[in-house]
């Protein structure tokens, strides 16, 4: 599978998807760490592309996205942004209801 189509793939599969370097129990940079606690922070499940195992990931979805740095975060297939603007949507309220109503359609979903 081309590596674009792998993330197009992830993208569609996961409603709440964060590329970032390391888990989320164990990030290996500062910007992915307080990524992922704020969405951990917001209660919901979401998946996570390691970067850093994915080196052909990590090298497309910059190109893909037209977003150069990571970590990425996507909800229902569209990209939210980085670091800076998911901490400042959480640090508004914004990310939060997002997160929910993802998270609940989500859900919904699977249980059809």
């Amino acid at each position: 599978m081309e590596t674009i189509d792998k993330i197009k793939q992830q993208i569609e599969e996961n409603t709440i998807l964060l590329y970032m370097k390391g888990s989320p129990k164990l990030p290996s940079c500062g910007f992915s760490s307080q990524a992922s606690q704020a969405l951990m922070a917001c209660g919901e499940k979401f998946a996570y592309v390691d970067i850093l195992q994915n080196p052909d990931i990590r090298a497309e979805l910059p190109i893909y996205a037209q977003w150069p740095t990571f970590p990425q975060l996507w909800i229902d297939g569209e990209l939210v942004g980085g670091c800076d603007i998911i901490l400042e949507m959480f640090q508004k309220g914004e990310l939060q209801p997002m997160i929910k109503t993802a998270a609940a359609r989500r859900d919904a979903e699977a249980n059809d």
